[in-house]
């Protein structure tokens, strides 16, 4: 699965600091963890179970700063299935 330029609009905002935002996206259910600047750094997509835990597919972000907090690299990573 490639992430679609629709879901990063939705990854390219900023959100609340250190906290995991749940929502749907299309016929998935998402879930990302943001990091202390409230960036999305961890993506979970798919389907939750009954359990409410996310199966499906995750996502690890790539974000590397300069020196003077200037976005060098940014993309994410596929990181495999999630059960």
């Amino acid at each position: 699965m490639v992430l679609s330029e629709e879901i990063m609009k939705i990854l390219n905002k900023q959100y609340e600091p250190l906290s995991f935002i749940e929502s749907t996206f299309k016929r998935y259910d998402i879930g990302f963890k943001t990091d202390d600047a409230g960036r999305p750094i961890l993506l979970f997509i798919g389907k939750k179970d009954d359990k409410g835990k996310i199966k499906g597919e995750r996502f690890a972000r790539r974000l590397k700063l300069g020196p003077n907090g200037d976005v060098i690299k940014d993309h994410w990573d596929n990181k495999g299935k999630t059960e």
